[in-house]
């Protein structure tokens, strides 16, 4: 006789749906995560086989103690200067995007996005390596183009969209461009950074070149099929690329949870494909160079591709257009254990007797002011719906010489 599931004694099936610890209202809970002391991580040779260095997925890359100062195998011994130059950009960018957050509430923009408590995952990138490098991100590396040296009101006038817009109205806010700077173009579609950088490293090796790729995903954007196609293709060709994946613990509205973030790190996924696994401390910005920097050194050395796991928090909405109250306690970004990215590198260099808390306050007086005058030059340009690129734009860089159909369409227009 054939047994019915009743009769089999066995339980029923039931899907998991995974639930965060806290919802608006709760007690925030951070218990789960457990950093490891700062300099226990141990860092292995370059030519070090990804198999061999399987643990540094899953425990933490981190530099800086609790009494701020640099300590193990990972400090990467930084002057002064390269310090106090971070700290500078993060607290730019940090100035720049309370501004433009301000101007989109005021209806000057239509869209805007911060980094809020991600500052140090872009800018110690920026800084570990070669500004030949080319940087595939994602929209919320704002301080890595700024690193880089680009306008202040270049990036602005893309934001409103103005007369002036170096992307001529073609691309949401935020989403920058500059191939003079190693800067892809931001996409919209979420995971399409992963195949573009590996892709592009791989033409770089197939050259001969000496250029590697930089390319950034959040966590939510690993469960995207983008992520595992660019996994297969670096591992196999060795690209000489750098893949970071900032776990900033939500998407738009969703924890990690929903990427799988509860069943193993992210930096662990490398290890099936056979690819140098590293999992950072993201608010440590010391840890970032260093892991950046190491990883930078293998894809020259033909080496292969790195996965780094940024570990970090975002501390700001999604965007303008989300409200994180509805779905995480209002507290939450106070109580993140790694701390403030800008706090934790102004302890260390005063620790280290190169900084003070009233320099920290006239740099970020400075900041705001080239921000605010930054913004004066660009709005005089016009702000959205004040100022728009010129018609005539619509016809241009369709195609590579102009073809009788645009220049008819043109005529008609009567631009």
């Amino acid at each position: 006789m054939e047994l019915t599931p009743d009769m089999r004694n066995e339980p029923t099936l039931s899907l998991r749906v995974p639930v965060p610890r806290a919802r608006p209202g709760d007690p925030v809970d951070f218990s789960h995560i457990k950093p490891p002391p700062a300099g226990a991580a141990p860092r292995p040779d370059i030519r070090e086989e990804p198999g061999a260095m399987r643990d540094l997925a899953f425990t933490l890359v981190r530099v800086l103690n609790e009494e701020h100062e640099a300590v193990g195998p990972w400090d990467p011994k930084l002057d002064p200067a390269v310090l106090r130059r971070g700290l500078e950009i993060m607290t730019l960018t940090r100035a720049y995007d309370d501004r433009m957050m301000r101007m989109q509430r005021q209806g000057k923009t239509s869209f805007y996005m911060k980094c809020t408590g991600e500052e140090a995952v872009a800018t110690a990138a920026a800084l570990a390596v070669d500004a030949g490098d080319m940087c595939f991100p994602t929209y919320r590396q704002q301080a890595f183009l700024i690193a880089r040296g680009y306008p202040l009101v270049q990036m602005m006038n893309q934001i409103y969209s103005n007369a002036d817009d170096p992307c001529k109205g073609r691309q949401l806010p935020v989403m920058y461009t500059s191939k003079k700077d190693g800067w892809f173009t931001i996409s919209g579609n979420l995971g399409t950074q992963f195949p573009q950088a590996v892709g592009w490293a791989m033409a770089s090796a197939y050259k001969g070149d000496h250029r590697i790729a930089v390319g950034y995903i959040g966590e939510g954007s690993t469960a995207e099929g983008d992520f595992h196609a660019a996994l297969t293709f670096a591992s196999v060709y060795r690209a000489p690329v750098i893949l970071n994946v900032v776990n900033n613990q939500w998407a738009i509205s969703s924890f990690q949870g929903f990427a799988a973030g509860e069943s193993a790190t992210f930096a662990a996924r490398g290890i099936g494909y056979g690819v140098a696994a590293l999992r950072v401390d993201g608010n440590d910005f010391l840890a970032v160079y260093a892991a950046t920097k190491w990883a930078a050194e293998r894809a020259r050395a033909n080496l292969g591709p790195t996965l780094i796991e940024m570990f970090t928090y975002r501390a700001a909405a999604h965007s303008t257009s989300d409200d994180p109250s509805r779905y995480r306690p209002a507290e939450e970004p106070q109580h993140w254990p790694l701390g403030d990215p800008i706090e934790r590198l102004k302890q260390h260099l005063i620790a280290s007797g190169e900084w003070s808390d009233a320099k920290q306050k006239t740099l970020e007086k400075e900041a705001v002011e080239a921000v605010r005058a930054a913004a004066k030059e660009s709005e005089a340009v016009g702000t959205l719906g004040q100022s728009r690129p010129s018609a005539k734009t619509m016809f241009e860089d369709v195609y590579k010489e102009p073809d009788w159909r645009l220049r008819r369409q043109r005529q008609e227009v009567g631009v």
